[in-house]
């Protein structure tokens, strides 16, 4: 009898454990549709039926999700408006921003940089093989630079994209090159090009973007290191040209370089190896 149930038993905590993994895969999928949700409305869809067309997903699944969002305010629905995104995220967003080293380091130094200057002052990372904005101060000018926090540009033409290169090889350099040479393939450079500039950026301790990224706009930048001596992120001031011309360049790095030798500092880097 006791064989009989233990039997009994070990098929019921087999059934119990099956049932518990199709429950956790049902959730984790569930999960995984929802955040594509807010992808969606993040990426400019707003009508239940766009979201849908985009996911794949058909409506009546959509609105589970989109409903379940927006009563954890995730989402916002209006009438007109549609879905946007709600003020959950805000708070997310806000407290994620607070926990990056990075960003807690840079802020002040950004906002020094940004009054001296007069520019916009850019804190950027590679993330999925391009420049992602972690943090931006905008600059006292008359005309601004439109940037935002969370926005990705390219490596190739960008002085962030430059400067967070500066320690990769040229067998690196030449991959990044080339894979975004098939999405810009008319720059002003070619590789061979390209490689001698971040040499010689390399070797002044700053990077430059001459009306590349975007016509008239100019940025000097330079890398920020961590305790290790690992570039981690990097620092830029961005400006139109008109403020920015070739005499003013000098000045703005000797700024430049100088705060990113401060935050490094205040991320562990110690001084003789700046």
């Amino acid at each position: 009898m006791p064989s009989v149930l233990n039997a009994i038993t070990r098929q019921n905590s087999t059934r119990g454990d099956s049932d518990r993994l199709e429950k956790a895969a049902s959730g984790a999928l569930t999960l995984s549709r929802g955040l594509d949700v807010l992808e969606r409305v993040a990426a400019g869809d707003r009508s239940l039926a766009d979201i849908a067309a985009a996911l794949g997903m058909n409506k009546s699944t959509t609105h589970r999700l989109a409903t379940t969002l927006v009563e954890l305010n995730f989402l916002n629905q209006g009438p007109r408006e549609g879905y946007s995104l709600g003020t959950r995220l805000l708070e997310l967003g806000q407290a994620a921003f607070q926990q990056i080293p990075v960003v807690r380091a840079a802020r002040p130094h950004l906002l020094k940089l940004s009054a001296d200057t007069g520019d916009a002052a850019n804190l950027g990372i590679i993330d999925d093989d391009r420049v992602y904005f972690l943090d931006k101060i905008q600059g006292s000018r008359r005309i601004m630079i439109q940037c935002t926090v969370g926005e990705r540009q390219m490596l190739r033409p960008t002085g962030l994209g430059k400067a967070l290169l500066f320690d990769a090889d040229d067998a690196v350099l030449r991959a990044v090159y080339a894979r975004e040479a098939r999405e810009q393939p008319d720059y002003k450079y070619d590789v061979d090009s390209w490689l001698r500039l971040i040499a010689g950026y390399r070797q002044a301790g700053y990077a430059l973007d001459l009306d590349e990224n975007d016509d008239q706009v100019r940025c000097v930048a330079a890398p920020v290191r961590d305790a290790a001596n690992r570039i981690v992120a990097a620092i830029s001031v961005s400006s139109p040209a008109q403020y920015m011309d070739d005499s003013r360049i000098g000045t703005l790095a000797v700024y430049v370089c100088e705060t990113a030798a401060a935050i490094s500092s205040d991320l562990g880097l110690k001084s003789s190896r700046l």
